[in-house]
C-alpha cells in the first residue's frame, strides 16, 4: 500500500523514499481538507470573520508560540527541539474558538516558522514540514466544547504534528536512517517521536498542575468573554 505513494531508492546512504504521483495527489488532498474543515467545521463557521478580540489573543498566541519555540531546551542534531511549552500556545487558539480558528492561526504560525527558520529541500518538503505539521497543531479545536478539552485537544494536535513529521522524515530525510541501522520509516516515527512526545509530556504536566489549571480557566473566560 505504502509503495503506490511512494517509490523506495536506494543508494550508498541507504533508502529514501519519493513520492509518486499518487503521493503529491495525497499531499494535496489532505490540504484542501484541513482547508474544508477549517471553512466548515466548528462554531466558528456562524462566524465567518474573527473578532478583534479573537485577533487579538491569537496574535498573541503566535508570538507567545514563536517566542517559546526560540527557547530550546533540548535540540535534535537533524532539526526538531523540545521547547518550552510553544505548541501550547498555538493549540490555546483552537480550544477556545474552535477549529477554524485554530486552523487559521496554526497555518499563519506556520508561516512565520518558515520564514523565521527555513529549511527548504523542495515544495512537498516545505508544505509538509512548515504548512501542514504545524497547521496541524489547529486541531485543537476539535474538542473545543469538549470536557478536558484543551489536554484532548493538544494531544490530537500533537499527533497531527507528529503524522506530518514522520512523513517528512520518512520520505525527505530517510537517507539518515542507514547511519543508525534502520529503516527510513521506523527511523523517522523513532526520531520525531522524541522530541515531540518529550515535549508534550512536559506540556501535559505542566496543565496538570492546579494553578496552572485556574489560569487556563480565567484565559480561556477572558478569551471568550463577549
Amino acid at each position: 500500500m505504502l509503495s503506490f505513494f511512494v517509490t523506495p531508492v536506494t543508494d550508498e546512504w541507504g533508502t529514501t523514499y519519493q513520492l509518486t504521483t499518487a503521493g503529491y495527489t495525497a499531499l494535496v488532498i489532505i490540504m484542501l481538507a484541513i482547508l474544508l474543515l477549517a471553512c466548515y467545521i466548528g462554531n466558528s463557521v456562524k462566524k465567518p470573520h474573527f473578532s478583534t478580540r479573537q485577533l487579538v489573543f491569537s496574535a498573541m498566541a503566535i508570538a507567545a508560540g514563536m517566542v517559546t519555540s526560540m527557547i530550546k531546551l533540548f535540540e535534535m542534531p537533524m532539526g526538531g527541539s523540545v521547547t518550552l511549552l510553544s505548541m501550547l500556545f498555538i493549540c490555546l487558539i483552537g480550544y477556545w474558538y474552535g477549529l477554524r480558528a485554530g486552523l487559521m492561526t496554526a497555518i499563519a504560525y506556520g508561516f512565520l516558522q518558515l520564514i523565521s527558520d527555513p529549511y527548504i529541500l523542495s515544495l512537498p518538503q516545505m508544505l509538509v514540514d512548515y504548512i501542514f505539521a504545524f497547521g496541524a497543531l489547529g486541531l485543537s479545536g476539535v474538542f473545543s466544547k469538549a470536557k478536558n478539552g484543551l489536554i484532548k485537544g493538544y494531544i490530537l494536535a500533537v499527533l497531527g504534528r507528529y503524522f506530518f513529521a514522520f512523513l517528512s522524515g520518512m520520505i525527505f530525510f530517510g537517507t539518515y536512517a542507514a547511519d543508525y541501522g534502520m529503516s527510513a520509516p521506523v527511523y523517522s516515527l523513532v526520531y520525531n517521536g522524541a522530541y515531540l512526545a518529550a515535549e508534550a509530556a512536559i506540556t501535559l504536566i505542566v496543565l496538570a498542575l492546579p494553578p496552572v489549571k485556574k489560569v487556563m480557566g480565567q484565559l480561556k473566560t477572558l478569551a471568550t468573554q463577549g
